[in-house]
């Protein structure tokens, strides 16, 4: 989620002469990445229900054409855009020989979808699919050998798209939130039944409101600003989402309602349960990477409990939820290098 880290109240707090926040650009901090060896293309195609899907396709410069490649299709954080984290994993991994697809979700980013910024987690799965569709489709990509990986959010959303598309070959999370559980309730369990049906009776009120021509309203998200109120969590998204390090406004939307979703749609994660039979992606091989000091720790450890094999989880040392986004020094590429070698081979 883009809402809730650890950076210090004076660390995050500072602002340049200019008046902009000073971004923590520590660990190589380099969110918007661009690769001297790999080639850019935008692509698109529709997904089953003939709403387009936008990604940017990358491959090394020196790709044999003739030949079959595997791919990787990269999603990006709840409430983020392909810009953000996926296009940097992306061109990393393109890097090391893959096709790789960095693709907007669904409501979001230049992909299709109304009213933006809806929570459809069905449809979110099928983004994934509808990306394997094209590749799988492509000359140059080996369609026995395509897998995905899900940063944040994005972790849930391919898990639940791999139960049911056994074309994907191998699963990997990185800061993965179980988008379902958070809402329901919240970081270790700390909501309560009452809390929920509060939440749940607010938007079911302002359905009234936008039914009948009402502006439509928003919730959670990253803030604007920062006070000496704000929770650390809130720091470390307020970092990466509100400062140069890593703040996108893609066409179409304002930096006021970037990584908002629509109040209406955000219940829709109460019925979102991705590990529900996540043992059934066995025996495709699953990797759940996540920061030993990230407040998301406990849906990767979750979803690893509950998984068969074969699977693994890697805890990054120091490393918070936010900072595996971008933080090059923390990031393991040659542990998602190998995983994705071996498990596409």
């Amino acid at each position: 989620m883009a809402v809730l880290g650890s950076l210090s109240i004076a660390a995050s707090a500072t602002f340049a002469a200019e008046n902009k926040p000073v971004p923590d650009m520590s660990n190589n901090a380099d969110n918007f990445y661009r690769s001297a060896t790999v080639i850019t293309r935008k692509v698109s195609f529709s997904n089953q229900y003939q709403m387009q899907v936008v990604g940017d396709l990358f491959m090394p410069e020196d790709l044999n054409g003739n030949a079959r490649h595997p791919a990787i299709i990269i999603g990006h954080p709840m409430g983020a855009v392909k810009e953000q984290s996926s296009n940097l994993y992306a061109q990393k991994l393109a890097e090391q020989g893959f096709v790789t697809l960095a693709i907007d979700q669904s409501y979001w980013g230049e992909s299709a979808g109304q009213p933006r910024n809806a929570v459809a987690p069905d449809i979110y799965a099928e983004a994934f699919s509808a990306a394997l569709d094209y590749l799988g489709s492509q000359l140059f990509v080996d369609r026995e050998r395509i897998g995905v990986l899900g940063i944040c959010g994005s972790g849930s959303f391919v898990i639940s798209a791999a139960k049911i598309d056994p074309r994907m070959k191998a699963i990997a999370t990185v800061s993965m939130y179980d988008m379902g559980a958070a809402n329901r309730d919240a970081l270790n369990h700390s909501q309560t039944l009452e809390q929920r049906q509060q939440i749940i009776a607010a938007a079911a009120q302002q359905r009234y409101v936008e039914f009948t021509g009402g502006a439509i309203k928003y919730t959670g998200g990253t803030v604007h600003q920062l006070d000496a109120n704000t929770h650390r969590i809130q720091r470390e998204f307020y970092d990466f989402y509100r400062t140069e390090r890593g703040e996108f406004t893609p066409a179409g939307s304002s930096r006021e309602l970037t990584t908002q979703p629509t109040l209406t749609s955000n219940v829709k994660f109460m019925n979102f349960y991705p590990f529900n039979d996540i043992e059934s992606i066995s025996p495709r091989p699953m990797l759940f990477i996540t920061g030993d000091q990230a407040h998301s720790r406990e849906f990767s450890e979750e979803a690893y409990r509950l998984a068969a094999q074969p699977k693994e989880l890697l805890m990054i040392p120091g490393a918070g939820h936010v900072d595996l986004y971008d933080r090059v020094k923390l990031i393991p590429w040659e542990k998602l290098q190998a995983f994705f070698h071996k498990s596409l081979a």
